[in-house]
């Protein structure tokens, strides 16, 4: 067929988003186990800078250009701080509330706020069957709350906090995905800007902590070294580089339906390691939710 995209094409898209998938449905008890000892900005702030040194190596070691210009910073910057610093702090203090799946499923409505804020800055298409999609999904997490709040009434506003800490990481990460989408993260290096965008956002998490709370604290344990070094190389500098290659290629609102398999991993591994419960009113609701991720995900490409 003519219109037909070749094979590699579609691997070379299929593969990364593939890998993505797996390796971030499994953040989410990881980056449970970094909360204890260390507070979460000094946590992330070691993940970003793991992250951004080994990404800048890599480039380096292709010798690519590892300087940008002043609009290059700025959006690094700008990058950085929704990205490496907002997200990821709303991220880690939402699990301190609710468990690591739930966060996942809901930041699983990235696909949301992506759709949109990709029609509004860049003209991609926003059809009926991506509102439709959004709703049922919307309704779902309103039902796993609902449980949550039945299984312990008194910690119901746990539940809220936690879900409405992870909205704002949501919103955080879409806003970073729709500048991947701009033509001037386009005009610089991938590794080159990522790695930029870690270190500055490294920077600002870590003078957040010294601020708020204290010092530097490190968690000398194997089981935090190791959580650090996979949230920082395998999570973050392997997997944002691929994410965003894919983005670039196919487009916000399309790369964030990963977040429709993310859930499943995260919730399965929270049953296994977390105790979490199901109840027929929390499954229907992640069922629901998964649900309506798909009706979205059949709707009209955005790119087309």
């Amino acid at each position: 067929m003519s219109g037909a995209k070749p094979q590699s094409t579609r691997l070379t898209v299929l593969i990364p988003f593939a890998l993505v998938t797996l390796i971030w449905g499994s953040t989410w008890i990881v980056i449970r186990g970094q909360l204890g000892e260390v507070p979460p900005s000094w946590s992330v702030a070691y993940r970003f800078v793991i992250a951004g040194v080994v990404i800048l190596g890599w480039a380096a070691f292709r010798r690519e250009k590892l300087s940008l210009d002043a609009r290059g910073w700025r959006f690094a910057a700008m990058l950085g701080v929704m990205q490496f610093v907002l997200n990821f702090n709303f991220v880690y203090r939402a699990e301190q509330h609710i468990t690591s799946g739930l966060v996942a499923v809901v930041f699983a409505l990235l696909l949301v706020p992506n759709a949109i804020l990709g029609r509004i800055f860049l003209g991609q298409m926003l059809g009926r069957q991506l509102l439709i999609g959004s709703a049922v999904a919307i309704g779902g997490i309103a039902m796993l709350f609902t449980h949550e709040a039945r299984v312990d009434p008194n910690n119901g506003s746990e539940v809220m906090i936690g879900i409405v800490i992870t909205l704002c990481g949501v919103l955080s990460a879409s806003v970073a995905n729709i500048m991947q989408g701009t033509r001037t993260a386009k005009a610089y290096p991938m590794a080159t800007m990522l790695g930029h965008a870690m270190l500055i956002g490294a920077a600002i998490d870590a003078s957040f902590a010294w601020i708020t709370t204290g010092p530097p604290v490190f968690d000398w344990s194997a089981s935090y070294i190791a959580g650090v070094l996979y949230l920082g190389i395998v999570a973050s500098a392997v997997a944002f580089t691929l994410y965003f290659g894919v983005l670039r290629i196919i487009g916000p609102a399309k790369a964030a339906y990963s977040g429709v398999i993310v859930p499943v991993i995260a919730m399965a591994l929270s049953t296994a390691f977390e105790g979490y419960r199901w109840s027929w009113l929390a499954a229907s609701g992640a069922a629901m939710a998964l649900t309506g991720l798909v009706i979205a995900l059949k709707a009209r490409r955005p790119n087309r």
